[in-house]
């Protein structure tokens, strides 16, 4: 291994032993791959792709996609033994980009081998994928804003939770109670959410800022008292008052032109307006991170606060502004699982993707486009897993729903130690 090292000398953006050990599990992959999906593969066996959603679309059909079973995922793992091979002989560039084609390559083989001999709709899963990822990635999101400025939020689920409640159950007297028209009690269910998330938000501001106190503590008080509150108000108010736990969602909006093109069109562009804001929540968000003054000083918050403070940014301001902005995004991650997606609240209904969104921000670098792009990894394997429990795969189901957290580990243990955060993050500044 060492000689393979010295081979491989400083190419590429990770240490020469990690370039090592990326080209082992590669080869691994691919040996996975023929054994346990090629092998397994009845030979004639062909899996169906459903490239055209089923019920109301204006996507032009093209036809499903049909692909010998055995022949393909035997091909896939040569393909990843090749890339594994590379990677010991010689090195890529970008070793993190390899692993990202290893993942979508073994990804690929699994599903032509759950789908041998039957039919999977892959727009629908690729649709249910990006709902999935919405708060995930708003999660991530709201970490991003915060730890810029050198403010771990762990809180992000508590601001989820809360965001969710607050959004169900105002939707609700919106629509039930004071009879508003439908967009009005969307509006007021989705404008609460934010405002829940905004006070958790300013709660940790104060918390980490004001105080200093540990920011880790602080976010798992944030996420123990929203976990109590809203368990307590869901059994007192919504368990009784069904009429108020029924806000509705947003219906999906069809885009002229880009509607109708296939696959593309009933993933990105048939979706509901909460997703369409997501996406330009992301751009906004990376435009004024990188090309406007107060993502100039956030980012100098998060990297050497004293510096900053000396050319004179106030800190102070730039981290409850952050955090507080940073809580209200968590808390529309939460409104968007209500209005978004399922259209009714239940007790920890988040399930852990606060944490998962930390996830996808570590792996996005702290970068918006780049929590988004690891949020769609997890919101995929979370529509996977429904998917094959449809398609009967011999996999437990217990296996199928750890599927998610899985990936988390996975990812987390492929990046972590080549991500950098923000130098100062989570470290109190105390101004001299």
């Amino acid at each position: 291994m060492t000689a393979i090292s010295e081979r491989i000398g400083d190419r590429g953006d990770i240490s020469p032993q990690r370039a090592v050990t990326y080209g082992i599990i590669f080869l691994l992959i691919g040996v996975f791959i023929f054994f346990a999906f090629g092998r397994t593969a009845e030979p004639g066996q062909v899996s169906t792709f459903e490239l055209d959603v089923r019920g109301e679309t204006q996507a032009l059909p093209v036809g499903n996609l049909s692909i010998p079973s055995r022949a393909v995922v035997n091909l896939l793992a040569v393909l990843c033994a090749f890339i594994g091979g590379w990677q010991l002989a010689r090195g890529f560039q970008r070793a993190n980009l390899a692993l990202t084609a290893v993942a979508g390559v073994f990804v690929l083989a699994f599903l032509v081998w759950a789908a041998r001999g039957t039919s999977l709709s892959l727009t629908s899963l690729l649709r249910s994928s990006l709902l999935r990822a919405v708060p995930i990635a708003l999660a991530g999101l709201s970490g991003v804003i915060c730890e810029r400025c050198a403010v771990i939020n762990i809180g992000i689920e508590g601001m989820m939770l809360t965001g969710a409640f607050v959004a169900a159950l105002m939707g609700s007297v919106g629509a039930n109670v004071l009879e508003w028209s439908f967009a009005m009690s969307q509006i007021l269910g989705l404008v609460s959410g934010l405002g829940a998330g905004a006070v958790l938000g300013f709660l940790l501001a104060v918390l980490a800022v004001r105080f200093k106190i540990d920011q880790i503590i602080a976010g798992t008080a944030i996420n123990i008292l929203a976990t109590g509150i809203t368990s307590f108000l869901s059994a007192r108010i919504m368990s009784e008052f069904s009429f108020l736990n029924n806000p509705g969602i947003f219906p999906p909006v069809s885009i002229p032109l880009l509607a109708r093109i296939p696959i593309l069109g009933p993933t990105l562009f048939e979706q509901n307006l909460l997703v369409y804001l997501t996406f330009a929540l992301l751009a906004a968000s990376h435009v004024i991170l990188l090309y406007t003054v107060w993502g100039l000083r956030t980012r100098a918050v998060g990297e050497h606060p004293r510096a900053a403070d000396t050319l004179g940014i106030d800190v102070f301001k730039n981290r409850y502004v952050n955090v507080t902005v940073g809580g209200m995004v968590g808390g529309f991650a939460g409104a968007f699982l209500i209005l978004g997606s399922v259209g009714r609240f239940d007790e920890l209904m988040t399930a852990g993707k606060g944490f998962i969104g930390l996830a996808a921000m570590i792996f996005g670098n702290w970068m918006p486009f780049g929590a988004f792009g690891a949020a769609t990894i997890f919101g995929f394997a979370d529509a996977l897993q429904t998917r094959l429990a449809i398609l009967q795969v011999p996999i437990p189901s217990q296996f199928l729903l750890m599927t998610p957290y899985l990936v988390t580990i996975i990812v987390l243990a492929g990046v972590v130690g080549e991500a950098a955060p923000p130098a100062a993050d989570g470290e109190p500044y105390v101004k001299e």
